[in-house]
């Protein structure tokens, strides 16, 4: 089953996708067959240069949830499509091997892979025990990760204790790609307490600032060529609902 969003749908999904330079600043609601999507986000400065790349940071909130309460289907996969007009540069920041935050806990993975966190934030999710739906929560890191087939990537991190201790280390490559959208993040959400769990709320707040060479530089930044960003999305769910769609949010030249 496929259900095609309007730019207010796409936005409640592309604030779960980690390094977008589109998001809106108001909340967005919308309800997907048994899936309600609810999210806000946004990006400073809202001002950016007509011709050139400018530092920016961003910050972004989804809820996903079932329709009738209780569990919503897991989300499996996020495909994600970013504008032309952003940039990310992840060069000249330490490189973090998925094998070293594997078996850490928050505190430990980021002490392990201190210079190359990009993004933090936090997760949450509902397991199906057999009392009822449980909530379960982690903190969330973004680390710079390995070069995937000369492409950057992004390693997610985050530890959950119930029903049993699970760390996730999930490498989510970010290949670039010519036309209208410069990057394509694509993220395979491994199964949750053994596939009894379903996402239910991330919020990310990426943006790093650092030193190269005497050269002050940004992990993210952006242009306003045109005036407006793009994002596209496509998440695939667990019970085959498919929501894709696009976004686009304005932004003022100068």
């Amino acid at each position: 089953m496929q259900a095609r969003l309007s730019q207010a749908a796409a936005l409640c999904l592309a604030a779960v996708a980690l390094l977008a330079a589109s998001a809106g600043a108001e909340e967005a609601v919308v309800k997907v067959e048994g899936i309600v999507l609810r999210a806000d986000g946004g990006f400073q400065p809202r001002d950016l240069p007509r011709d050139r790349f400018a530092p920016i940071s961003f910050h972004g909130r989804a809820e996903i949830a079932a329709k009738g309460g209780g569990q919503p289907p897991a989300l499996q996969k996020a495909v994600i499509d970013f504008d032309r007009d952003g940039r990310l540069s992840p060069g000249g920041l330490p490189v973090c091997q998925p094998q070293q935050v594997a078996e850490a806990g928050t505190a430990a993975a980021r002490r392990a892979c201190a210079g190359a966190i990009v993004g933090t934030g936090r997760i949450g999710a509902l397991v199906d025990l057999p009392g009822g739906p449980v909530p379960i929560g982690s903190p969330l890191t973004i680390f710079n990760g390995p070069r995937q087939e000369g492409d950057p990537s992004v390693i997610l991190h985050a530890r959950t204790t119930v029903p049993a201790t699970q760390t996730f280390a999930i490498v989510v490559p970010i290949e670039r790609r010519g036309g209208a959208y410069r990057y394509r993040a694509t993220l395979e959400v491994p199964p949750i307490a053994g596939g009894l769990g379903a996402l239910t709320h991330v919020g990310v707040e990426i943006g790093r600032r650092f030193t190269k060479g005497g050269v002050s530089r940004s992990y993210l930044s952006a242009r306003c060529s045109d005036g407006i960003l793009q994002t596209r999305g496509r998440f695939t769910f667990a019970d085959g609902t498919i929501v894709d769609g696009s976004v686009e949010k304005g932004c003022t030249p100068r």
